[in-house]
């Protein structure tokens, strides 16, 4: 079974109770990490996203439910398993009802335990022998490694099992469309039709003929009878992207045709039922849309059933390597060319830019550089060429505590108007201290001054108190 490849979390303060949990686990077939509190189980949460945790819900310092709380808060799809004894049984039941999968008592039935381990990772993994290769099909498009992606994935996953809409939240450049596909991709509907429309790309006359088709004689240049796009997508999905750009008039028939089911053409009497999932994207606030008129209210809540919000590539900057070089692997082949990948610099180039076109950006940066290199392996220069944004410095920890102490010390000067005393009392330490400091960074008061002339202040001897 493919979940027995699955990478589970185990959590018990018990060294001989962890062994055993470790020992019978693997022996099923899982890839187990065994961890003796609820901090190191935080910790290892923030190196690598398991598929389930099991955890017992005594632990010393933060319990299990505690535990339970912040994997929620930061995991919402990822199931917990609690382990009991009877004197907690109220805490693990509670714990249920707040949306831990389930509970187990000690002493446990191994049995029972590892039904319901497959149990709980058969609710965001398809089950069957062949699940791993379909699993790795539906999402083949989205190259990732975050525990970010993975709990977008794994709620993804979750969704594309009903039928209900989705709203894809995010910046330009995202990964919206491919997000969308993905989850089509892992519906009940993958064999039948995908079809994807930008809302704003497409003027309104025109875009009201593509969604809803029209029939011959509609208008000027409705010379033959034409099927929308509602009707091209039956039985599979439509994503509306750009849902934000989509006018007024235009959503009042929209909305129409998601309550009933049905479209009728421009030009014709009668309407055509269709059978479409709907999956819509956009980077605007759709809630300050409607605040301000522009987006409808119940077309809102009837396509945001489920919403789910993409990171920008700056929030999952681990992914950065791992998308340049596959892109460039791609574009060698597109290009025929023998690349073999980026130099160091060239990589942390890549690594720390600021991406505001997000993946989208990426892409497109790779192919230029992969287009200009002329070696196997990609400069530094080409992709700071093929950037033209300057990159985030990465400080060691002792440079940047100094600049920022120098930054401090010159804003207190400014504040201060060069005055000593009251920036050393302003900063909680006595003068002769400050003065240390300001010599340390070459910082001259006077040079802070308003009136450059003006006399010096009167020493104060007195030392600035530390409060």
């Amino acid at each position: 079974m493919s979940e027995h490849k699955a990478k589970l979390l185990v959590v018990d303060d018990d060294a001989d109770m962890l062994r055993l949990l470790s020992m019978r686990l693997n022996a099923a077939g899982y890839q187990v990490t065994a961890v003796g509190s609820a901090e190191a189980a935080l910790g290892q949460l923030d190196i690598e996203r398991p598929h389930l945790v099991l955890s017992d819900v005594r632990l010393p310092g933060r319990d299990g439910l505690a535990l339970f709380d912040e994997i929620r808060a930061r995991h919402p799809s990822l199931p917990v398993i609690l382990l009991t004894a009877h004197g907690t049984i109220p805490d693990a039941v509670e714990a249920t009802a707040r949306g831990v999968y389930s509970y187990l008592t000690k002493p446990y039935d191994a049995k029972e335990l590892l039904e319901k381990i497959h149990a709980a990772l058969a609710l965001s993994a398809p089950s069957g022998s062949d699940a791993k290769p379909a699993r790795e099909a539906w999402r083949a498009d989205i190259i990732s490694h975050s525990n970010r992606m993975a709990d977008l994935l794994a709620e993804a996953r979750m969704v594309a099992k009903s039928d209900a809409s989705v709203l894809l939240q995010g910046d330009s450049g995202t990964g919206k469309e491919v997000l969308a596909q993905a989850i089509h991709k892992a519906s009940a509907r993958a064999k039948k039709p995908f079809v994807a429309v930008n809302c704003g790309a497409i003027p309104e006359a025109l875009l009201e003929s593509e969604l809803f088709g029209h029939m011959k004689g509609a208008f000027t240049d409705a010379v033959s009878n034409h099927k929308g796009l509602f009707q091209a997508a039956d039985g599979g999905t439509l994503l509306l992207d750009e849902i934000g750009d989509m006018p007024l008039a235009l959503q009042v028939k929209l909305l129409r045709v998601l309550q009933e089911h049905a479209v009728r053409p421009l030009g014709s009497s009668q309407s055509v039922p269709v059978d479409v999932r709907i999956i819509s994207a956009t980077h605007r606030n759709l809630e300050s849309a409607m605040a301000e008129g522009h987006f409808r209210e119940d077309l809102y809540y009837r396509l945001n059933v489920v919403t789910l919000h993409l990171p920008t590539l700056g929030e999952r900057r681990e992914d950065i390597p791992l998308l340049a070089n596959h892109f460039l692997k791609r574009l060698a082949r597109k290009y025929d060319k023998r690349l073999s990948g980026f130099s160091p610099e060239a990589l942390k180039a890549l690594t720390m830019a600021t991406w505001p076109g997000n993946v989208r950006q990426l892409y497109n940066v790779v192919e230029q550089a992969c287009a200009l290199s002329t070696t196997p392996l990609v400069s530094l220069a080409l992709v700071q060429r093929a950037l033209r944004t300057p990159s985030v410095e990465v400080l060691s920890l002792a440079d940047a505590r100094q600049r920022f102490e120098r930054n401090y010390l010159v804003g207190l000067l400014k504040m201060t108007d060069g005055n000593v005393a009251d920036a050393a009392r302003l900063a909680q330490r006595n003068r002769t201290e400050f003065y240390r400091l300001l010599q340390k960074h070459e910082l001259t008061p006077g040079s802070f001054k308003s009136d450059a002339g003006a006399p010096p202040d009167e020493s104060d001897n007195k030392p600035v108190a530390d409060q």
